[in-house]
This record gives C-alpha cells, structure tokens and sequence, in this order.
C-alpha cells in the first residue's frame, strides 16, 4: 500500500507549479491541477494540441488611456490573446472596438419611485447590448457561453484558463468585496470583469489598474446572482489576423447602425414606438424640454427638492464618471478616432468626412459635462442654462449624424 502524499500548502503548490511550468511548458493552471494530483511530468515535450501557443501569447496589458470600460477591457483580452488588426498588424485600438460595438448614441430616462426619482443619461451605443455587439460584429472566434449551472460555468472558466487566455466574465457588482454599495444586490449593475489566471485566488482585472483576487465562492457567487447574465463568459480560444475585408464590412455594418440609431431611421430592438422619443437626437430634444417643462413628468416637478435635483446631478454626473454608459466627450472624441482610422481602410474613405464633426461634439459634451458638475444658486436658472446647452448639443448632434450618414452611403463594402 502506498503512503498518502503529505498535503502541501498553498505556498508549497505555487512553488510546484511554477517549478513545473518551467520544465513541461504548461500553463500555470494546467501545472498546478498536476501537482494537486501528483500527476508525473511528461517524459518529452507535451504533443500540440489546440490552444498549445499559449506560451507565445502576449503578456497581458494594464489598463492604458481608458474612455470606455468594455471597449478598453476588450483591447487587452484581444492583445493578450494575440488577435491582431489586419490593417496595422498591431492589436486592436479601443477607439476600432468601440465603433465597432456600436460607438455612440444617446438616451435619457427618469423613474419616479417611491423612494425618490432617478435620472439615466447614456451616451454609447443603446439599447442593444453593447459587449455582445461586439463579440458579433469582430470577425474573431469568440467562445460566448451562459449556462444556470455553476458547476457547468466553473468547468467552462477553467477551459479558457488552462488554454492561457483571459476569460471576461459578468458579475453583479455589488457582490464583490471591493465595491462599497448600499444598493440591493436586485438593483446594482452587471459588470464584466477579466480573469487572469488562479494562484490561490482567481486574479481579476477589473479596469482599477491592480489586479484583485476573489476565491472560487466569491467569484461563482457574483456570476450567478442575477438570472438575466448567469454564468456568462467569453474567451478568444486562438491567435489570428482576420481578413482586412471582414474587418472592414464590420465597419460599414456598424457606421450605418449607428447614424439610423441617432437619426431615428431604423428600428430599435427592444424598444417600443412609444419611448423612442428618450433615444438618439430626439432624445436630446426630449432632455431639453423636460429641463424646463411644466409638466408632472419634467425635472422641475420630478425635482422640485433641492436635495433631490442634486441627487438627480449626481446620478448624471456618476455615469459620465464610470467610463461604462457615459463618458469622456460623450464617447464623441472616441468615436472621431474610430472614423479617422476607418478612413484609410479600402472603400471607407468616406468616413474622414465625419471626423471633424465628432471631435467638434466632443469639446460641447465636455462643456455639458462640466456644466452638470458646476455649483450653483439657483436651481431654477441652473437647469434653463442645462437646457440651452442640451438643445444647442442636439442641433449639432443632429448634423454630424447626417454627414456620417451621408458617409455611410458611399461605403464600398
């Protein structure tokens, strides 16, 4: 009879595996299951098998100049999986996978609750779900999967590990340990989050710039709480470059999705006739009537409490914060950069009309922005000022959607 092996500590298993690591090739997941099951080391070089360039795959990039967060998360899974643009035969831009997910947008909504009434400006790409856009419109394997069981979700999380790509994952935000919240778990926001790899906790890059650690319960906790984005996950199972063509009808396809949303000339899923006037440029209009409107639905009868209109600021002002919904510019100055590299792209060249137009809408989104921040005296005056701006930004959004759509019409591909 054989003597049970001692138990190693977690320290002890490190060591082991990154030891090994260095012997066999493995990943350090692939090597750390091995020695927590006392398997032997491969007498020769492992034999390839899918996924075996993991050891030549980038090393995983911090977070760099992030405007917005899925956008900026997406560039580094994509670097670190090693998918390069067919174009410049670097890694994606932020700017090409934001205007790829859709870029930009606009909506506006109040809820008038028991406990107080609540103000939503979004700026990207919306309603359809920006990330799964994304994933839709890159000509790039991506492995989508979204299952009620944990034990399922678990199995596909380490199948992307021990191939040596980061996995993004969703999670309720609330539920993990270094978000400070007071908001039930049923009304805090999804976010997706990078998992890196485990050492003795999953390492997580959730855009803070550290990386964070979660056990095996935290993380499984935060994935499956709500029912809408269970277990969701996505990796990038190989290293490609796609073809310049594909790249480059994904961004005609969304340049024209894009001015329809803001103009108001196709459909928006999801949404019914009724509330399409929160969306796009009429949206705008709609923001700016309600600024100043007399009726029970208008902000300064939602508002009326100079505690709620500044709680009403400071929800507004936390979106353009957060870089996910809103942003920097609106997301305007973002999506210049995406049409200035689209441009040069065959049979895009049309774009370069719309560059300008963005970059100008980005500094009037800046001055809104600092607008909603400033102090004030007067409530009353404050929001006839917010209206001014809302309405001149509308006129100009107006303008810029019909040059990219005019643009949008002389596309090639």
């Amino acid at each position: 009879m054989s003597t049970p092996a001692p138990k190693l500590s977690a320290k002890q298993v490190q060591k082991l595996a990154r030891a090994r690591m260095g012997r066999t090739g493995e990943t350090y997941t692939q090597a750390r299951k091995a020695v927590l099951a006392g398997q032997a080391e491969p007498s020769a070089a492992p034999v390839e098998a899918e996924h075996d360039d993991a050891a030549q795959l980038p090393e995983y990039p911090a977070p760099e100049s992030v405007v917005q967060y899925d956008a900026a998360l997406w560039q580094r899974v994509l670097t670190q999986a090693g998918v390069l643009d067919p174009a410049t035969g670097q890694p994606f831009t932020q700017a090409m996978l934001a205007g790829l997910a859709g870029g930009i947008g606009f909506m506006v909504f109040t809820f008038d609750y028991e406990s107080g009434a609540t103000a939503t400006v979004v700026t990207r790409a919306h309603p359809e779900p920006y990330v799964e856009t994304l994933i839709e419109r890159l000509p790039v394997p991506v492995r989508q999967a979204h299952t009620t069981s944990a034990k399922a979700a678990a199995a596909r999380l380490d199948e992307g590990l021990e191939a040596g790509r980061a996995v993004v994952v969703r999670v309720t935000e609330t539920l993990l340990p270094w978000v400070k919240s007071t908001a039930p778990d049923t009304e805090a926001e999804s976010v997706d989050l990078a998992v890196l790899g485990e050492e003795e906790k999953f390492l997580i890059d959730d855009g803070s710039g550290a990386l964070r650690e979660l056990r095996r319960g935290q993380l499984a906790a935060a994935r499956g709480r709500r029912k809408k984005d269970r277990h969701w996950q996505a990796w990038v199972p190989e290293a490609l470059t796609p073809e310049p063509g594909a790249v480059n009808a994904a961004i005609a396809e969304a340049v024209r999705a894009t001015s329809g949303r803001l103009l108001g000339t196709s459909e928006l899923t999801g949404i019914p006739d009724h509330f399409a006037k929160n969306f796009g440029v009429a949206g705008l209009r709609t923001w700016a009537e309600r600024l100043v409107g007399t009726g029970k639905r208008d902000w300064p009868a939602l508002f009326a409490d100079p505690e709620a209109y500044a709680s009403a600021l400071n929800m507004v002002n936390g979106f353009f914060a957060a870089g996910r919904h809103s942003g920097q510019g609106g997301f305007r100055g973002l999506y210049a950069d995406f049409l200035a590299e689209a441009a040069p792209r065959e049979g895009l060249a049309p774009l370069a009309d719309a560059v300008d137009a963005y970059r100008d809408l980005a500094d009037q989104w800046e001055g809104l922005i600092a607008l909603l921040a400033a102090e004030y005296d007067d409530a009353a005056s404050h929001r006839a000022q917010l209206a001014e701006s809302v309405s001149a930004l509308a006129d100009a959004e107006q303008a810029a959607a019909e040059i990219l759509a005019g643009a949008a019409d002389r596309l090639e591909p």
